[in-house]
């Protein structure tokens, strides 16, 4: 079974090299001159923004940055506007694709200083989400108590939330808070911005589904990258699979948490039925 991961693991750094190769090849051939787009991607951590970047870093018209790249940047934290600046400068491709994460609070502004933009935010059911990170991350009663005890200021996960936002973290925090329930907590809080932004009236922002996107790749996919003004072919999704939605049960959410979580997924559910 290792050995077999091993050579899997192999076989897809070598895929993504040629890709990556085949790209560097494409964005060097002599085009027409035109303006270049800015693509920021936003959500959640657990909620599909890898997979997203990873379909978009598929298509030839793309340079995207990922999280994990020390030049835009650092230690998950989106570098200075110049920074950003410099390497859309550097850049060839028409569409430079930037993850937006721990900046979810600064999407309007980013889009804003770097035009034209588009934005695109990508929701997961939030049991889910929260199994998935308890897997990846910890401390996240550490960061509602932070929040609920007015600790939080500057950092990322407390960033743009509301006077109404901090009220009600303060009235739900207890010290028997669990993970899970802190967790989704967090998800809503997070998620929650896209409302309070306006992101929902909001044309250059496209609301994505990560249970729709796996369970209906070409549609959606397609769908997106119109939106972006990029070609599609069945090469970008031929990869996505739909075994991650409900591969465990769900996470202890205290009653309260996962009423609020339902609620705004309800909210998310009508924006993606008006919009088509």
């Amino acid at each position: 079974m290792a050995e077999a991961s091993y050579w899997k693991n192999a076989c897809e750094q070598i895929e993504y090299r040629a890709l990556l190769a085949r790209k560097w090849l494409a964005h060097r051939v002599p085009r027409a001159a035109q303006p270049r787009r800015h693509v920021f991607v936003g959500g959640m951590q657990r909620s599909g923004t890898n997979m997203l970047m990873d379909l978009i870093e598929r298509s030839m018209q793309t340079d995207v940055f990922h999280e994990r790249d020390p030049r835009a940047f650092d230690n998950y934290i989106m570098r200075d506007p110049a920074v950003i600046r410099s390497l859309i400068n550097q850049s060839r491709a028409p569409h430079f694709v930037i993850k937006c994460l721990c900046e979810l609070d600064r999407l309007p502004a980013l889009m804003d200083e770097f035009t034209p933009s588009k934005g695109l935010w990508i929701v997961r059911e939030y049991r889910d989400a929260v199994n998935s990170a308890l897997v990846s991350f910890s401390r996240f009663t550490q960061q509602v108590e932070r929040v609920a005890k007015g600790q939080a200021d500057g950092e990322w996960f407390a960033g743009g939330m509301s006077d109404e936002t901090k009220r009600l973290v303060r009235e739900l925090w207890h010290a028997d808070m669990n993970e899970a329930t802190a967790g989704a907590l967090i998800w809503y809080f997070r998620n929650l911005l896209y409302f309070q932004m306006g992101l929902d009236r909001d044309p250059r922002v496209k609301l994505l589904s990560y249970e729709a996107l796996v369970t209906e790749p070409a549609k959606e996919c397609e769908q997106v990258f119109d939106f972006l003004g990029l070609p599609f072919s069945p090469f970008i999704t031929s990869k996505v699979f739909a075994s991650s939605i409900s591969k465990k049960n769900p996470p202890p959410v205290a009653d309260e948490v996962a009423r609020l979580c339902d609620e705004l997924m309800q909210r998310f559910s009508a924006v993606r039925s008006a919009h088509g």
